[in-house]
C-alpha cells in the first residue's frame, strides 16, 4: 500500500542517485526504486520487486529549489509548448461526469489527486525514470498531487482497481503501454460496483511499446503526431489541463464463453503475429513493431476464416444517436450467440483466406501507426479492415511504411477493404493464427463483438462528443468505405 515517508531521500532520487539503504523517499516522491529483475515483463504489468507508493504534493517554491536544471528547463519547455500547440476549435456541448457528491462536472478538480499505475518494465523499462523527469514537475505546476504504484507482475493493475476505493481518487493514471489500460479497464468492469467504477476518469500515460491510445488522443488534441517523450510530455499536458470527454468500449464474446473489453482494438493475422513474435524485441521501443513485419513478410501466411459485421450506416437508418455517457448493464444488444447464424441484415464476407483483419476504436495502432487517417468514428461505431490473400508482399511492405502517415488508403490497394462498423463476428477456420486483444493474446476461436458507446471516462484535449452515428467518409479515398456488391447484405 502507498506510504508517506520522511523527507530528504527524494531529492537524490531525482537526480537519478539511489536511495540510502533502509530510507524511504518523502512526499513528493511517490515511490521507491525497484530491483532489476532477470528478465523484462509487458506492457500489463511485469515482475518487479514490490515497491511502496507514496503521495505527491501540489508545486511549492521549497521544492523548485530542490529540482535540478533540467527539471527546471523542461517545465518551462513544456510551458512554452503548451502556449502554442493547443488543440483548436470551439467547445462544444457534451456529456457530463458525475462526482462523488452527486454534481457534475466536464473537468477534473483542481487542485486533483489521481492513482497512477506504472509499470516499471513497459516498453524500453524507464517508464518510472521518465514519469521522475518528465511527468512529476508538470503535475506539481499544475496542482495535481499524486499516489503511485508500481505493478508487479501481468493482471497485478487488474487486481489493484478491483479492490481499491475508487473514492479516494479524482482519476487513475495509467503510465505504461495499451495493455495495463486494458487490464484497468477489465478490472473495473469486474467489480460489483461495476456501473459506478467504469465511470472513473482515466488517463494514458505513454510509457509502452504501441502506445496507440495515447497517440490517438494525442490526435484526437490537435497535436502533430510525435512519439517518445515528446508524446509523453503532450499527454501529460492534457492531464494537467483536466478536460474529459467519453469514449466507446468495445465488448468481446469468445466460443468458450469467455467475455471481456477492449479500449483499442482486436486483431487478427499478420498484425497479431506481428505484436506477439515482436516480444523478444521488446527492448527497441517501437522499432520491434517494423523488425516484426519485415521478419513477418519474408514468411507471409494466410489464415481462412469468415467474418460478418453490422455496417454503422445499417444501425444510423435505423436508430438515433446513442445517449451520452451513461451505463447500463452491458448487454450486447447487436449481436446472437456465436451458435446462431448472423442477423439478416449483416453483411456477410464470404469464407475466404484473409491476411489480417483489424477492429480498431481509435485513429492509431501504434504511435508511428496512423492506420485510420479517415477521422474519429462516431459514438458506437468502429473501423474495420482486412486484407484478403493474394496481396504481394511488395504491397503489403508499402501499406505498411505509409501509415506512419495516414497514405496507405491512397496506395488504392484492391485487397484491402475498410467499413466503419457496429458489431462483427469472426470465426478462425483452419486454427491458424492468434488473436490479440488491445496487444493481449487471446486464442483463436470465434468471436464477435460490438461497440458500448460513449461508455468511460478518459483524459483529452477536446470538449465536444463523437458525432452521432453516421459513418465518416475518407477525405483521401471515399471508394474503400463500400464493400464489394458480393459482400453487400
Amino acid at each position: 500500500m502507498p506510504v508517506r515517508a520522511a523527507p530528504g531521500a527524494w531529492s537524490q532520487n531525482l537526480m537519478g542517485r539511489p536511495l540510502p539503504q533502509g530510507a524511504a523517499p518523502d512526499s513528493t516522491s511517490a515511490v521507491s526504486s525497484p530491483s532489476d529483475p532477470a528478465t523484462a515483463g509487458n506492457d500489463a504489468g511485469a515482475p518487479t520487486a514490490p515497491a511502496t507508493g507514496g503521495e505527491g504534493e501540489p508545486h511549492s517554491r521549497h521544492r523548485e529549489a530542490r529540482l535540478g536544471s533540467t527539471d527546471k528547463e523542461l517545465k518551462s519547455g513544456a510551458a512554452a509548448a503548451d502556449s502554442v500547440r493547443t488543440a483548436p476549435g470551439t467547445p462544444r456541448q457534451r456529456g457530463e461526469v458525475m462526482d462523488a457528491a452527486g454534481g457534475s462536472r466536464n473537468t477534473l478538480p483542481r487542485p486533483c489527486h489521481v492513482l497512477v499505475l506504472l509499470n516499471p518494465r513497459g516498453g524500453k523499462g524507464k517508464a518510472l525514470q521518465l514519469f521522475r523527469s518528465h511527468v512529476q514537475p508538470l503535475l506539481a505546476q499544475a496542482d495535481v498531487s499524486f499516489t503511485l504504484m508500481l505493478t508487479e507482475r501481468r493482471n497485478h493493475a487488474r487486481e489493484l482497481v478491483r479492490a481499491e476505493d475508487l473514492r479516494r481518487w479524482d482519476a487513475l493514471v495509467v503510465m505504461s503501454g495499451d495493455g495495463l489500460i486494458h487490464e484497468v479497464v477489465n478490472g473495473l468492469m469486474e467489480r460489483p460496483d461495476w456501473e459506478t467504477a467504469i465511470q472513473k476518469p482515466l488517463c494514458s500515460l505513454p510509457a509502452g511499446s504501441g502506445n496507440a491510445v495515447a497517440a490517438s488522443l494525442n490526435y484526437y488534441a490537435g497535436y502533430e503526431q510525435v512519439t517518445k517523450e515528446d508524446l509523453l510530455t503532450n499527454c501529460t499536458q492534457l492531464l494537467c489541463r483536466r478536460l474529459l470527454a467519453p469514449m466507446d468500449l468495445l465488448s468481446l464474446q469468445t466460443a468458450c464463453g469467455q467475455r471481456l473489453f477492449s479500449v483499442l482494438s482486436l486483431a487478427w493475422g499478420f498484425i497479431a503475429d506481428v505484436d506477439l513474435e515482436s516480444e523478444k524485441f521488446r527492448r527497441l521501443g517501437e522499432m520491434r513493431f517494423t523488425l516484426g513485419a519485415c521478419l513477418r513478410l519474408v514468411a507471409l501466411r494466410t489464415y481462412r476464416g469468415s467474418l460478418a459485421y453490422l455496417p454503422a450506416e445499417t444501425l444510423a437508418s435505423r436508430r438515433g444517436p446513442s445517449p451520452a455517457l451513461a451505463p447500463q448493464d452491458p448487454a450486447d444488444t447487436h449481436v446472437v450467440p456465436l451458435e446462431q447464424p448472423v442477423p439478416p441484415h449483416w453483411t456477410v464476407v464470404p469464407e475466404q483466406d484473409f491476411v489480417l483483419v483489424l477492429a480498431l476504436l481509435h485513429s492509431h495502432l501504434a504511435s508511428d501507426l496512423f492506420t485510420a487517417p479517415m477521422g474519429r468514428c462516431s459514438a458506437g461505431a468502429m473501423h474495420l479492415f482486412y486484407v484478403r490473400a493474394g496481396v504481394s508482399r511488395a504491397m503489403l511492405l508499402r501499406l505498411f511504411l505509409a501509415m506512419e502517415k495516414g497514405r496507405h488508403m491512397e496506395c488504392h490497394c484492391p485487397h484491402l477493404v475498410y467499413v466503419p462498423v457496429v458489431a462483427f463476428r469472426l470465426e478462425p477456420k483452419d486454427g491458424k493464427g492468434v488473436f490479440t486483444v488491445d496487444g493481449e493474446l487471446l486464442i483463436s476461436e470465434a468471436v464477435q463483438g460490438q461497440v458500448l458507446p460513449n461508455y468511460f471516462w478518459m483524459v483529452s484535449g477536446y470538449r465536444e462528443p463523437p458525432p452521432s452515428l453516421k459513418p465518416q467518409p475518407s477525405p483521401r479515398r471515399k471508394s474503400q468505405q463500400t464493400p464489394p456488391p458480393s459482400e453487400r447484405p
